[in-house]
């Protein structure tokens, strides 16, 4: 459950703009303040069931973003390669090495 929400937060970091403003008032209260269900719809005056629905269609909508996208893809591969540079960097590894390392990072803009 901890997987889906830290990978509910990133996505919703990427792709809130291309959200209404229900579904970025679900999301957030959800997921980044941590409501219930009952409580987001108690706030709203609409049933529970409601809320988990709009939240559900919307976390789809998330991983198609992505599928189409990949800037949670694209944003986890950089973070692999500056730290595989970092640690070259550490291990004095050949600069050959290094420049192969920047020209995979500048393949993932």
């Amino acid at each position: 459950m901890i997987e889906k929400t830290i990978r509910m937060n990133y996505l919703y970091d990427f792709y809130q703009a291309l959200l209404t403003n229900k579904q970025n008032h679900y999301m957030s209260m959800y997921y980044l303040d941590d409501w219930s269900l009952g409580e987001i719809s108690d706030h709203f005056g609409i049933s529970r069931q409601a809320v988990y629905d709009n939240i559900k269609r919307t976390e789809a909508l998330l991983e198609e973003y992505e599928d189409k996208l990949q800037l949670l893809s694209r944003y986890e591969k950089r973070l692999k390669l500056l730290e595989k540079m970092k640690s070259m960097i550490q291990e004095k590894e050949s600069p050959d090495r290094l420049i192969q390392i920047v020209e995979s990072l500048e393949k993932l803009e």
